[in-house]
């Protein structure tokens, strides 16, 4: 194998670690997230996070900083005791993913959920942002 053979194999080699550090960080964190933990989820995120809520429309909320995200969401889980996301589908390149879910919780004694997506990017196996985006 010559040199230029054995440097396509390590980029290579380099891209799927990339892809599967992303992968596993992004499967915890949903992981914290359904258990509405929100000490978990602080462990899973880099000192500079940042989050894109979906709301206020039309353009959403942007938070930063881990404090405060852990806070936002401390706050979220509190109001929002049933509410469960169902990841259908998790696009991985590099530190960049795409997941497609499905929020589910009740809503005035009704199954109710809401579909969208998250853009996550990692950093040293942690969330460094998610920016959230839903239909309709």
């Amino acid at each position: 194998m010559n040199p230029e053979e054995k440097a396509v194999i390590s980029s290579s080699q380099r891209a799927v670690s990339a892809e599967q550090e992303t992968h596993t960080a992004i499967e915890r964190f949903n992981l914290a997230f359904n258990a509405h933990d929100a000490d978990a989820l602080a462990a899973l995120m880099t000192d500079d996070t940042v989050f894109e809520d979906t709301s206020p429309a039309p353009d959403g909320r942007r938070i930063e900083g881990k404090a405060a995200v852990v806070d936002y969401w401390r706050t979220w889980f509190a109001r929002n005791t049933d509410a469960q996301f169902d990841a259908e589908e998790m696009i991985v390149s590099g530190n960049r993913a795409v997941v497609r879910w499905v929020y589910r919780k009740m809503r005035n004694g009704q199954p109710w959920h809401l579909r969208g997506v998250d853009i996550f990017t990692v950093r040293d196996g942690k969330v460094a942002a998610k920016l959230a985006y839903v239909k309709g």
